[in-house]
């Protein structure tokens, strides 16, 4: 029997409230990030990320402020990003409460901190996120091949040379407990997932494949696990604004022979 398959609301959290966007703009209000974990939490959610999209120092103090009260009021594991340089910035969001962090531009800018943190804290801890888009494929009328993923920068601001699945497959090597792959392409478009690229990534590494961006119906969430071959689906804006409740999408993934825990 394999893991049960995972589903993971997110959390965007810009100045104390959850946030949403489309392609990574555009944000508009989604409430407030604990009573939303909660509920989450009480609604039989596997998992729960929250991401400090604005992590200036003043922002770390009111991000780390509400991790611990996250951590008081939720009983599911969950992970949290954004602005992660060093591994004092780990140790400060585990001691709040957090059970995982999620690394993104700081590892891509310093691979090594991978290490620090699995050495100093268990690979179980370092989430590896990956904001990557497919380039230049259409425009220059090309066949989608694996090498135009590029990986991004700063929230998806700033494009650097390193291909998704070498990165991906680097990452784990230097000890990531998890890979999450947002496809920038896909990210609130409510098209559905990349699932070709989910799927090899999933088949080519030994570490969980947590797929986010494209979420909008439960049929996005059942072809993520059997197309995508992901461990675990994120999704934010159908969630936050009651588009799917977290009960009934686990009750059609069961209904459609994907181990989900209920």
């Amino acid at each position: 029997m394999s893991l049960a398959k995972r589903i993971i609301p997110c959390l965007d959290v810009k100045d104390g409230e959850t946030v949403k966007g489309t392609n990574f703009v555009n944000l508009r209000s989604a409430g407030d990030p604990v009573a939303l974990g909660k509920a989450y939490s009480e609604q039989g959610a596997d998992e729960l990320v929250f991401l400090d999209i604005t992590a200036s120092f003043e922002g770390r103090k009111t991000f780390t402020n509400m991790v611990t009260r996250v951590a008081e009021e939720v009983n599911i594991p969950f992970t949290v990003g954004g602005g992660i340089n060093e591994l004092a910035d780990v140790e400060r969001l585990l001691y709040a409460g957090a059970d995982k962090v999620s690394i993104n531009s700081a590892a891509l800018r310093r691979p090594e901190l991978i290490e620090e943190i699995a050495r100093r804290f268990g690979s179980q801890v370092c989430v590896v996120a990956i904001d990557a888009r497919m380039d230049d494929a259409t425009t220059q009328h090309l066949t989608p091949t694996t090498q135009q993923w590029h990986c991004y920068l700063k929230g998806g601001r700033e494009r650097t040379e390193r291909g998704l699945f070498e990165w991906a497959h680097e990452a784990q090597e230097r000890g990531a407990g998890e890979i999450l792959f947002t496809s920038m392409n896909h990210d609130g478009t409510k098209n559905g997932y990349a699932n070709e690229a989910l799927r090899q990534l999933a088949d080519t590494l030994s570490i969980p494949v947590i797929a986010s961006g494209g979420a909008g119906c439960k049929e996005h969430f059942r072809d993520v696990f059997l197309e995508g071959h992901a461990d675990a689906a994120l999704a934010a804006s159908v969630f936050h604004y009651g588009e799917i409740p977290v009960p009934e999408l686990k009750q059609y993934l069961k209904g459609e022979g994907i181990n989900i825990r209920i």
